[in-house]
């Protein structure tokens, strides 16, 4: 089959490779919005981490077992907090490999009287692995680092 005049297997993996830009930034914008959005609630906590720690290496399941060892995640739900993460924006380096990737993001910690929005920052780098179910973009996140995670401002509720 032809497709514009070049092979359809051709122009398909054409395709794929100028997809591969937003291909990395959904997947660190999937990645973090799994491992830094939890509700109090053990299962969900543990169904979102280890969502996320499938499309991670060893250094992200480091991190949370630092939090988990320091009961961040039990005083989560101890005083009933919701931790939402937004992603404001990912810079990700397409001239090296592995890609090197800068995320800037917003949290928001809901308790039963405050908010506080706090800022958080990370670095990280992209493989290229293989696809599948569980993670479509084809990239492994590796040596994350918390750059940041900064309150910048807290009010009642």
């Amino acid at each position: 089959m032809l497709d514009q005049g070049k092979s359809l297997i051709v122009a398909l993996s054409q395709d794929l490779a100028q997809n591969r830009p937003v291909e990395a930034r959904e997947h660190v914008r999937r990645f973090h919005e799994l491992f830094f959005t939890l509700a109090p609630e053990k299962s969900a906590i543990e169904s979102n981490i280890m969502r996320a720690l499938a499309l991670a290496d060893r250094s992200a399941m480091t991190y949370y077992k630092n939090l988990a060892e320091k009961g961040y995640f039990n005083r989560l739900i101890a005083a009933n907090i919701l931790q939402t993460v937004e992603v404001d924006s990912i810079q990700v380096d397409f001239a090296r490999y592995p890609y090197r990737v800068k995320t800037f993001a917003r949290q928001a910690i809901l308790r039963e009287s405050t908010i506080t929005e706090r800022s958080l920052v990370t670095t990280c780098d992209l493989v290229n692995t293989v696809r599948s179910d569980d993670n479509p973009q084809g990239f492994m996140l590796e040596n994350l680092n918390v750059i940041e995670n900064k309150d910048l401002k807290s009010y009642e509720r």
